[in-house]
């Protein structure tokens, strides 16, 4: 069975709002389908997505500005955790490293999370930022 992402899935990949994804629908740069009312996306649509010319310069800058805004805040309120993870994988692999991500931060329901999921042709970057217990029980999660 193939795997399909939600836009809420591919908005906290891509750090995108869900109204910039729309707009990207209506402009056909995001393809997917809508079943039973919600917008999927498969794997090989994300991927299309996130390596088009027109928006892959924008996410990458909204992957370096979830790294650069954790170092550049001088007053920090609450430890927190900003991991920077590259995994040497194939496309099945990174499909399931994604899966595991957006599984892992909607199961806390933590609001309190960045992540950015970036594929760069034979690894994958993931990008975590949060309040520390919270990016720690994902990174437990993740290495056991």
């Amino acid at each position: 069975m193939e795997k399909y992402y939600t836009l809420n899935e591919v908005a906290m990949m891509t750090g995108l709002t869900t109204r910039t994804l729309r707009n990207y629908l209506k402009m056909n740069v995001l393809k997917g389908e809508k079943l039973d009312g919600v917008w999927k996306f498969t794997e090989e649509e994300f991927a299309e997505f996130i390596q088009n010319p027109y928006v892959k310069p924008s996410l990458q800058a909204k992957n370096k500005a979830i790294v650069f805004d954790f170092l550049a805040q001088n007053e920090k309120r609450i430890n927190e955790i900003c991991t920077v993870i590259d995994v040497c994988v194939d496309s099945h692999e990174a499909e399931e490293i994604s899966s595991f991500f957006c599984e892992e931060i909607n199961k806390r329901n933590e609001g309190n999370i960045n992540f950015s999921f970036e594929k760069n042709g034979s690894y994958v970057r993931v990008i975590l930022r949060g309040y520390e217990d919270a990016v720690m029980e994902i990174l437990n999660a993740y290495y056991n």
